[in-house]
């Protein structure tokens, strides 16, 4: 089905007129499958530091790494000298960086450069023509230049005062594309939407609002995840029509209700469909104090004994009586946080009491702990 591309221009135009600027839009609720980043990797040397590179006696790859490079430059060094080179403005670097969709050949893109032995700073130092590779080892771009690194230190007389960190950096415009990697985009009667997370609800207002606003029978959601759209076949009409597609306006859905935790830190975070049913909870807190003091037994004069030092530890255990409380029903998230404060628990008390009111049935919303 061939649509015309004047159809979808006019659109445009009408979206800009009447599109709040407030408004969810498909193209942040969903993305075109096959339309993707690619990661690449290499291995590479960084040159220029200031004595700060790799102990070559504790790095031997930094050693071999630079003979290989010196041979490739027509320079030869017998194997009973290369345990003898001192290369501490030399570090070994792992350099990463992603191939946006649609590169092409001759563009620019950033790279990361992190140091892999025991280099204490790549400030000032020049990245060597590195190879970037993708999953398949097929070489993509090509990475040199000057790093920048954010951050600065200082030793001397065993202080050391060093801000930010000083074993990783930066090229903007590091590396140049060699090779493109082709997308899908323009194959096939049908593309195919990805939402960003699992909604049916979502994914039917998609297909919904492309049949009402594109046209009827265009669209229909294949599950939770994907939204299938039939397309123009000519690549210009294509793209207008994506265009199109992604500014539409969509009425955005509750989410479903979930509480994150994070173990590590302590962080609770509630969305705001998360509710409470009545329950009670009695909540109390075990102190366990231990103190240690020296004791030192000094033997008799002219005893030949020896002073023994030894430790004697108190040890007290608090218990505070724990309060019932009764919570009722809580059916917005303000009366959730509400009722949360009023236990005048710690986050990481919350982060049980949480797990056990999901337990007893009272807690309307899924647990997530990262």
């Amino acid at each position: 089905m061939n649509i015309p591309s004047i159809r979808f221009g006019a659109f445009l135009l009408l979206l800009a007129f009447l599109a709040p600027a407030h408004a969810l839009r498909v193209k942040e609720v969903a993305a075109v499958q096959g339309v993707r980043s690619n990661q690449l990797t290499g291995y590479g040397l960084v040159v220029g530091l200031d004595g700060t590179g790799d102990q070559t006696t504790q790095m031997p790859y930094t050693t071999q790494s630079i003979s290989n490079y010196l041979q490739q430059m027509g320079i030869s060094l017998p194997a009973a000298n290369l345990s003898q080179l001192q290369l501490k403005n030399v570090a070994a670097v792992i350099v990463t960086a992603q191939l946006p969709p649609f590169a092409q050949p001759g563009q620019v893109i950033d790279v990361n450069v992190s140091s892999i032995g025991n280099a204490k700073s790549l400030k000032g130092g020049t990245l060597v023509m590195t190879p970037l590779k993708g999953v398949d080892g097929e070489v993509y771009a090509l990475a040199q230049g000057n790093m920048v690194v954010g951050g600065a230190g200082a030793s001397a007389g065993g202080s050391k005062v060093q801000i930010n960190h000083l074993s990783a950096g930066r090229i903007p415009n590091g590396a140049q594309v060699e090779r493109s990697v082709p997308t899908p985009l323009q194959e096939g009667e049908f593309i195919n939407l990805g939402l960003n997370a699992v909604d049916f609800q979502t994914a039917h207002r998609v297909a919904q609002v492309i049949n009402t606003r594109l046209g009827s029978g265009l669209a229909q959601a294949l599950d939770g995840r994907t939204v299938q759209v039939r397309a123009p076949l000519n690549p210009s009409s294509r793209v207008t029509f994506i265009a199109a597609l992604e500014e539409l306006p969509l009425e955005a859905s509750i989410p479903a209700a979930k509480v994150v935790i994070n173990s590590r830190t302590g962080s609770i975070v509630l969305n705001q469909a998360v509710t409470l049913g009545p329950c009670a909870i009695a909540h109390g807190n075990l102190s366990v104090t231990i103190s240690s003091t020296p004791v030192i037994s000094q033997p008799a004069p002219l005893s030949r004994g020896e002073t023994v030092v030894a430790q004697r530890s108190d040890i007290q255990i608090k218990q505070e009586p724990g309060i019932m409380i009764q919570m009722g029903n809580s059916p917005q998230l303000t009366d959730v946080v509400r009722a949360l404060n009023a236990l005048g628990a710690t986050p990481q008390d919350l982060l049980a009491i949480l797990q056990a009111i999901k337990a007893s049935g009272a807690l309307n919303a899924e647990l997530e702990i990262i």
